[in-house]
């Protein structure tokens, strides 16, 4: 479907229509897990002795994120997940494995390591007491492993996650350089999809375009478009965008811009611009693992780039406007705010 075909009414219903009938889809998820956890309070005063912000923590609450934020997505949207990564084996691992298995999702190729940390991103919020709602992060501290993840791991992993694809309409590759997907790796687990016809979809962060090369649809932030094209010293960010799809032979590419929308670039020209609706934007932790969620579910069931865009930019909207650790997709929110465009567009054309 090229721009000039599209119709956004139409595609909502599609969309909605999508999540009414998507349960029951497989997915196969390989990808690098951590724990999030966040500090909660308010911040009157400066530390005596240093001009840094003295926090009092009012709650604290801590939750899986990275590629769990796209396995929880996936779940909640009625789809099975092939899940695929490793943990180590400490307090902090042992809760992710049990957050996941307490929701229903399936965590038995999740592979605890011996004798190695799990990463953990640790977050403190704050703001003035008499303005909570204004809550802003005031400093991100990670914990994690000092060495690599034992390719013997990484390597057992791709086999597992190889051996599901048949069974699955999509295949997702979540790639925060952590050790899980190797290039190796990741090159047998695209060229297997392609093979199957299964449709491809890499968050492979700046780190990691070489582990990217024949996917279907590569997912980058605005920022690391725009480090690109400083990089490859084109002339614009379509310029970039279409040198990073020759060159690593993507089908497309989705560039989320967080409140600035999402842009779709195509292997055949075609770019489209997906403005961002969201009335009170709060945060964009889990942009682009909420991406990964809709482009999977509307992907694996048959849905074109231009559909399956239009839904991770609805996607990416829900986020936005979540509260801080409930960044990642579910069913519920993002029917309604499907449901909520599409009378908002009837309206417009009364």
């Amino acid at each position: 479907m090229n721009v000039a075909e599209y119709s956004e009414a139409d595609s909502l219903q599609s969309l909605i229509r999508l999540l009414q009938e998507v349960e029951g889809t497989r997915v196969t998820l390989i990808g690098d897990v951590m724990l999030d956890r966040y500090h909660h309070g308010y911040s009157n005063n400066l530390n005596s002795t240093a001009p840094v912000p003295v926090l009092r923590v009012t709650n604290s609450e801590e939750s899986p994120g990275a590629a769990a934020h796209i396995a929880r997505g996936l779940f909640s949207l009625g789809l099975n997940v092939d899940f695929y990564s490793s943990v180590g084996d400490d307090e902090e691992g042992a809760t992710i494995i049990e957050t996941l298995s307490g929701e229903g999702i399936e965590t038995g190729g999740i592979i605890p390591v011996s004798n190695r940390k799990t990463l953990t991103k640790i977050r403190f919020y704050g703001s003035r007491e008499n303005l909570l709602d204004q809550s802003q992060v005031l400093l991100q501290a990670d914990r994690g492993p000092i060495d690599d993840l034992d390719p013997s791991i990484s390597d057992k992993l791709t086999d597992m996650a190889l051996s599901s694809l048949a069974s699955s309409k999509a295949l997702v590759i979540s790639d925060y350089n952590k050790g899980v997907i190797s290039d190796m790796g990741s090159e047998k687990l695209i060229s297997s999809a392609k093979k199957l016809g299964i449709p491809c979809i890499v968050d492979p962060k700046l780190t990691g375009l070489s582990r990217s090369s024949g996917a279907d649809v590569v997912i980058f932030g605005i920022r690391g478009l725009e480090l690109q094209n400083k990089r490859l010293m084109t002339e614009s960010l379509d310029d970039a965008a279409s040198q990073l799809i020759e060159t690593y032979g993507w089908g497309a590419l989705v560039v989320l811009g967080g409140v600035n929308g999402v842009t779709l670039h195509s292997s055949d020209g075609t770019k489209a611009f997906f403005p961002c609706r969201a009335d009170a934007p709060r945060q964009q932790i889990g942009l682009n693992d909420a991406a990964a969620t809709a482009l999977a579910a509307a992907l694996g069931n048959g849905l074109n780039f231009m559909d399956a865009t239009a839904l991770s930019a609805a996607a990416c909207e829900c986020v936005l406007s979540a509260k801080a650790s409930q960044e990642f997709v579910d069913s519920r929110t993002l029917q309604l705010w499907l449901e909520e465009l599409s009378w908002k567009m009837r309206i417009s054309d009364r």
